[in-house]
C-alpha cells in the first residue's frame, strides 16, 4: 500500500473506528447533562477515573500495532496475527485486574476527585462502579484494533466498532430515561458496548489466526516492555486530565460540567486527528519493518502536513460553534458560561495539536517510546499540572485550567518536532 494513498485508506478507517467511541460519549454527555448540573459533573469525574483505571492496559493497543506492523512488512504475517492473540491474553488478565482494584478504591477515588461536594461524589462513585466492570472489554476491543491496524486490515474493525457504540447510543437514553435508571443507566450502555465489541473482536481473532491461540510468555514479555513506556505515558496524560478534573470539580459544579463539556469535545477532535496517527503507526512500522527508512521519513512528514491541516479545520469549526454546542448540552445558563470561558482555549490550540497527534503516531509506529514516556511527563506532570494548581490557588477560574492543556500541546509539540527533524527513531528490522 503506497503513501500517501495508503496513509489516507488507512486514516480514513481510522478516522470511523476513533469516531464511534467520542460520538457515543457526547450522546450519553447530552443525554445525562439534562439530568442537571450534578449528573453531569458526576459523569465528568466518573469518566476521568475510568480513563485513569484503563491506562494499565491501553499499550495493547498501539504496542500491538507497532509490533505486528513491522512482522507485517517484513513478510511474516503469522507472527503479526499472533501480536493479538498475545495482547489478548494480556488484555484480559490486566482488564480482570483492574475491576477488582477499581472496586476496592472507586470511594477514595471518587473523593479525591470530587472533594467535598458530597452528591457530586456519590453519583460518580456509582456510575464508576458500574462502568468499571466493562474494562476487560475495554482492553480486548483496543489490542482487536491493534493488531488489525498493523496488518493493515480496515474493514472488520469499523464494522464492529460501529455496531457496538451504535446499540450503545441506542440504549442509553432508554435505560437512563425510559427505564429510571438515571446517571447508571449510562454506565450500563457503556458496559454494554464493551462487551459486544470485545466479543466480536475475539470472534474475528480466532478466524484469521493460524496460529496457537494459547498464550505465550516471551512474546507477552516483549509486548510489557513496550508497555511499561507507553504506560509511563499514559500516566503523564492521566495526571494532567485527573488534576485538571480536580481543579475543576473544586472551582464549582458549574465549572466542572462546562470542563466535561470542553474535554469530551476536546478529546473527540483529538481522536479524530488521530486518525492520522493510526495510519502512521501501521505504515512507519511496516515501512521499517522492510528496511525502508527514506518511506518512514516521507510518511512522518506528509502525516504531519495532514495533522496541521485538519487541526486548523477543526479549530475553525470549534471557534464558529461556541455558542452551539454548549447549549446542545446543558440547558444551564451557569454551565453554558462556564463553557465560553474555556472556549478560546480550546479552540486555539487544535492546530498544533494536529501536528502533536500526528508525530507521536509516528514515533510510536517507530518503536520510539521511550522518548514519548518521557516528553509526555514533562509536559504533564512539569506545565499541564502546575498551572492547574496555580488556577485553584490564585482563581484564575476554568480558563486557567485550559490554560494548562494549551501548555501541554505546545510543550510536546516543540520536542516532537525536534526529534522528528533528527534520525536517532528510524530504526529498522522486527
Amino acid at each position: 500500500m503506497s503513501a500517501p494513498r495508503g496513509l489516507l485508506g488507512l486514516a480514513a478507517s481510522a478516522f470511523v473506528v476513533l469516531a464511534a467511541e467520542p460520538l457515543y460519549l457526547l450522546v450519553d454527555t447530552a443525554v445525562v447533562g439534562h439530568l442537571g448540573t450534578v449528573a453531569l459533573g458526576a459523569l465528568g469525574v466518573g469518566v476521568a477515573l475510568l480513563g485513569f483505571v484503563v491506562l494499565a492496559g491501553t499499550f495493547v493497543e498501539y504496542g500491538t500495532t507497532s509490533r505486528a506492523a513491522r512482522f507485517f512488512g517484513a513478510g511474516d504475517r503469522q507472527a503479526a496475527i499472533n501480536e493479538g492473540v498475545q495482547a489478548s491474553w494480556l488484555a484480559l488478565g490486566i482488564g480482570l485486574l483492574v475491576v477488582v482494584l477499581a472496586e476496592v478504591f472507586a470511594h477514595p477515588l471518587a473523593a479525591l476527585l470530587a472533594g467535598d461536594n458530597a452528591h457530586t461524589r456519590q453519583a460518580a462513585e456509582s456510575w464508576f462502579r458500574i462502568a468499571a466492570i466493562g474494562t476487560p472489554g475495554v482492553l480486548l476491543v483496543l489490542a482487536g484494533n491493534g493488531w488489525m491496524r498493523g496488518v493493515q486490515s480496515t474493514r472488520e474493525p469499523v464494522r464492529i466498532v460501529l455496531l457496538a457504540n451504535a446499540l450503545s447510543a441506542a440504549a442509553s437514553p432508554i435505560l437512563v430515561y425510559a427505564c429510571h435508571l438515571g446517571l447508571n443507566g449510562s454506565a450500563y450502555a457503556n458496559v454494554g458496548a464493551q462487551a459486544v465489541g470485545s466479543v466480536l473482536f475475539i470472534r474475528a481473532l480466532g478466524r484469521s489466526s493460524p496460529v496457537s491461540s494459547r498464550p505465550e510468555w516471551a512474546v507477552m514479555r516483549k509486548q510489557l516492555v513496550v508497555g511499561r513506556d507507553l504506560i509511563l505515558r499514559s500516566a503523564g496524560f492521566q495526571v494532567a486530565f485527573l488534576s485538571a478534573a480536580g481543579v475543576a470539580s473544586r472551582m464549582g459544579a458549574a465549572q466542572i460540567g462546562a470542563h466535561q463539556i470542553g474535554l469530551q469535545i476536546w478529546e473527540f477532535i483529538a481522536l479524530l486527528l488521530d486518525s492520522f496517527a493510526i495510519a502512521a503507526q501501521s505504515l512507519v512500522g511496516a515501512a521499517l519493518g522492510s528496511e525502508d527508512v527514506g518511506a518512514a521519513r516521507r510518511t512522518a512528514w506528509q502525516v504531519a502536513r495532514y495533522g496541521l491541516w485538519a487541526g486548523c479545520a477543526f479549530g475553525a469549526a470549534t471557534g464558529v460553534l461556541w455558542e452551539l454546542l454548549p447549549a446542545a448540552f446543558t440547558s444551564s445558563a451557569s454551565v453554558q458560561h462556564q463553557a465560553h470561558i474555556l472556549w478560546p482555549w480550546l479552540a486555539g490550540m487544535q492546530p498544533l495539536a494536529g501536528v502533536v497527534f500526528a508525530l507521536d503516531g509516528v514515533l510510536i509506529g517507530a518503536g520510539d517510546v521511550a522518548y514519548l514516556r518521557t516528553l509526555t511527563l514533562v509536559a504533564g506532570v512539569a506545565a499541564f499540572a502546575p498551572i492547574n494548581l496555580a488556577a485553584l490557588h490564585w482563581h484564575w477560574g476554568i480558563g486557567g485550567v485550559w490554560a494548562g492543556l494549551s501548555a501541554f500541546i505546545l510543550v510536546r509539540f516543540v520536542g516532537m518536532i525536534l526529534r522528528a527533524r533528527g534520525e536517532r527513531w528510524a530504526v529498522v528490522g522486527t
